[in-house]
């Protein structure tokens, strides 16, 4: 159900989702998956690149230095 609120008149419609408006949301759901994916991915990558990093001595404040 998709609620509609007219600002103007305070009227609160509920009403079923339209075959587009659920396709979208099929959509949107898919892209923020793949961006969520994504974003764990690059954060597992700064880990592994810290690690490694800090395994050849470099201090927190030589990481911090280098953007990681």
């Amino acid at each position: 159900m998709k609620k509609e609120i007219n600002c103007e008149t305070g009227q609160v419609v509920e009403r079923e989702f339209t075959d587009e408006e659920l396709a979208q949301q099929k959509i949107d759901a898919a892209s923020e998956l793949q961006a969520s994916k994504l974003r764990k991915a690059k954060e597992k990558a700064k880990a592994e690149a810290q690690s490694k990093l800090a395994a050849l001595g470099l201090t927190v404040e030589d990481l911090q230095a280098l953007g990681l």
